[in-house]
């Protein structure tokens, strides 16, 4: 497993209750599942109108991480369409 960190920006960050935090998963899929996991039905709701950019780069649930990664979560506000 990989660690690094995840960042959350405007209502991610509300529901979030935080701007970031460490991760440890393999995937984007794996961090956010743990992320929705810790977090109740509005966190899920508003990731899924998130983007997500993983080292800069657009990832889906699949994308893998490397040690000292960073993970955007964007709401739609910046230009966040996706779901994972």
């Amino acid at each position: 497993m990989v660690r690094g960190t995840i960042r959350y920006w405007a209502a991610a960050r509300a529901e979030a209750g935080t701007a970031e935090e460490p991760f440890v998963g393999d995937t984007l899929g794996d961090v956010l599942s743990v992320a929705r996991a810790a977090r109740g039905p509005a966190f899920s709701r508003v990731l899924a109108h998130c983007t997500f950019l993983v080292d800069g780069v657009r990832g889906g649930p699949a994308t893998p991480l490397v040690d000292g990664g960073v993970i955007e979560v964007l709401p739609p506000f910046a230009g966040g369409s996706g779901q994972v």
